[in-house]
């Protein structure tokens, strides 16, 4: 994950990761009582000679909406379907990473991140599900797949 290409908000336009994090702080204090889930996911789509990534992060506040940012990356000669969603799955595990050691060098603490992936137990995704779900549980984040994954099936999927 490259923190120096620019994110994205619907509403806010586009914003360096710094900015992302203000957003993401601002959003957590303004309601401290609340319920929060911060959950990271990536989607890609393979084009002619290019696979499009796009990483989204949620801040869904329970109950009463949410927002979110999201940031596109590129690369030559897409690879299998099995490559991609690999690196789909560990595109969010790095960045969920990131995103954690980042809040907490803010002296955010506690906060409960999720992985959204990608894979679903049908389609063509079904033979991969334990393993990319072990991964990431094996990394200690908590994961939803496919229907349940709206990070990564509705959100960053809006803008492959």
């Amino acid at each position: 994950m490259d923190i120096s290409r620019p994110f994205h908000n619907p509403t806010l336009g586009r914003l360096s990761y710094t900015e992302v994090l203000d957003e993401i702080i601002t959003m957590l204090n303004s309601e401290p009582e609340a319920v929060y889930e911060l959950v990271v996911g990536t989607d890609s789509q393979a084009y002619h000679d290019v696979a499009e990534y796009v990483t989204a992060i949620v801040v869904h506040r329970v109950g009463k909406g949410g927002r979110y940012f999201w940031q596109g990356s590129r690369e030559r000669k897409p690879m299998s379907l099995r490559e991609r969603i690999w690196k789909e799955a560990w595109l969010s595990f790095e960045f969920a990473q990131l995103l954690i050691k980042s809040l907490q060098e803010r002296e955010v603490l506690g906060i409960n991140l999720e992985i959204h992936v990608d894979v679903g137990r049908s389609g063509r995704t079904r033979d991969m599900v334990e393993e990319v779900v072990g991964m990431i549980i094996g990394g200690g984040f908590h994961v939803r797949t496919k229907p349940d994954a709206y990070a990564a099936t509705t959100v960053a999927d809006k803008y492959t």
